[in-house]
Order: structure tokens, then sequence, then C-alpha cells
């Protein structure tokens, strides 16, 4: 019989007393989920690794789609549509089993924050779900169910209270100086309300392209400025030639 082996206050487990993995399913072999949530998982995990630079005094961070998080070694994995945990880096040697998913022995803790987007009423979302990332305890639990399968919110954010979650009131994740919200707007050519990172004063962490676009931006106006003064020289210096030689043609000689 297979024995639990959970993470402890200890930290990290000695590497004598990691468990087997090799039983253990870490990838299912199954299709990508549909395109919107693909597109939306991206969107949430391409935006930090371009331009979002951690919490503050944390050492790195993890951000993921589809990836199974294994709180024990004899359970089956949860597998949310994003996960961000901080203070963790993957390991030198990623290809092999035992560093492939999310071990909480190999990581040494949960993710800070998991988020589930809804696309029918089959993932149990706000019910075996909420149960399961409670007893993981994981600090935020986020819903974000753009065609209101579940009949709520679009946007449904709990925090960990003791050993339930708590419906949150604010849409700024403390812990993790992260805030969401909702955007609606074109993102990779599709126009659609997206769940998005923000800061602290709500503007919207940038994806690669947005983030390029505005670093463009002062260049471009740089350039736009200096042709118009080339522009108004231009045009300043060609009515002074038509004014002396319209004074010329009147025998008065201009003034240099």
């Amino acid at each position: 019989m297979s024995e639990s082996i959970t993470l402890t206050d200890a930290g990290l487990l000695p590497e004598d007393l990691l468990p087997d993995v090799s039983h253990l399913v870490t990838e299912d072999e199954q299709p990508l989920d549909n395109l919107p949530s693909e597109k939306q998982q991206r969107l949430l995990t391409e935006t930090l690794y371009s331009s979002w630079n951690g919490a503050s005094n944390a050492q790195g961070f993890l951000v993921a789609a589809n990836v199974g998080l294994f709180p024990s070694s004899n359970q089956p994995p949860i597998v949310p549509d994003v996960f961000l945990s901080l203070d963790v880096q993957v390991a030198e040697n990623w290809w092999e089993k035992r560093h492939r998913s999310y071990f909480f022995w190999d990581f040494g803790k949960p993710p800070e924050v998991v988020i589930e987007i809804v696309s029918n009423r089959e993932g149990n979302e706000t019910g075996r779900k909420i149960l399961e990332y409670a007893r993981m305890r994981v600090m935020y639990y986020i819903i974000f169910d753009p065609t209101r399968q579940l009949r709520g919110e679009v946007l449904q954010m709990y925090e960990l209270q003791g050993r339930q979650y708590i419906p949150m009131s604010e849409q700024w994740l403390t812990e993790v100086e992260l805030g969401l919200c909702l955007w609606e707007g074109a993102y990779e050519g599709k126009r659609d309300v997206w769940l998005r990172w923000c800061d602290a004063t709500g503007n919207m962490i940038p994806t690669g392209a947005e983030r390029a676009k505005q670093e463009r931006l002062p260049a471009e106006q740089e350039r736009s400025r200096a042709e118009q003064e080339r522009e108004a020289k231009e045009t300043a210096l060609q009515r002074a030639e038509r004014l002396a030689a319209q004074l010329r043609a009147l025998g008065v000689e201009p003034e240099v």
C-alpha cells in the first residue's frame, strides 16, 4: 500500500524521503482545451513573463496553464486552468518525471493563486474544486465564468481564511501584489471580454506586444515632432525666399 507523503512545515523533503513518482500520471495526452479558454490561459501566463517583475521580496515566480498540482503522492492531481506560485524555481532537469509537474514536496509549497475558466457545468468549480483547493491551502481561488454557466458573476474571487474560502470584496490580491480585472478588447485579433492581471492602480499588465508598442510610441512621437519641425522650417524658408523675390522685383534689395 502506498504511503501518503505530503508537505510539512519543515519545507522541502530531504532527498532520501522523496516519493517515487514513476506511477503517477503527469500527462494524460488529452487534447488542448477549447479555443477561447486556451487563448485566455495564454493571455494570463504570457503577460506576467513579458511585463511583471514579480512580487517584492519574492525570489522568482512560476505561472503555468494546464499543469497538474500534486499535494500527495497517492492521490490524483487537480489541474487548474492557470496557477501562480511565488518564490519557486523550475528544476534545471525539468524533463525528468519528478520535476515535470507541480509536486508540492518538490516546490515546497502550494501555489498562491489558482484560476479556473468555466466553459461548461462539468468542472464543478464551486463544488469539489473549491473544497480541494482549500484543502491544499491555496491562498486565492479565482473563477472566470465569461458565459455565466454557473449562473453567478462573471468574475468570482475567493481568499482562504482558516479552512474555507471567503468571497472577496476587492479584486486586489494583496499577498501576490497583483489584481485581476475584466477588459473588453482585442487580443491576438479576437475581440472579447478577457480576464487580465492589473497593478495596484488598476493599470493592466501589458502583453509583450502591448509593451513593445508602448515602448515604440515615444520614439514615434519624437520622430513625428522632428518631422513637423523640419517641415515648418522648410515652409518658413520658402516663404522668405518668395518675399525676397517680390522685393527684388520692386527694386528693393532685401536685407539679409
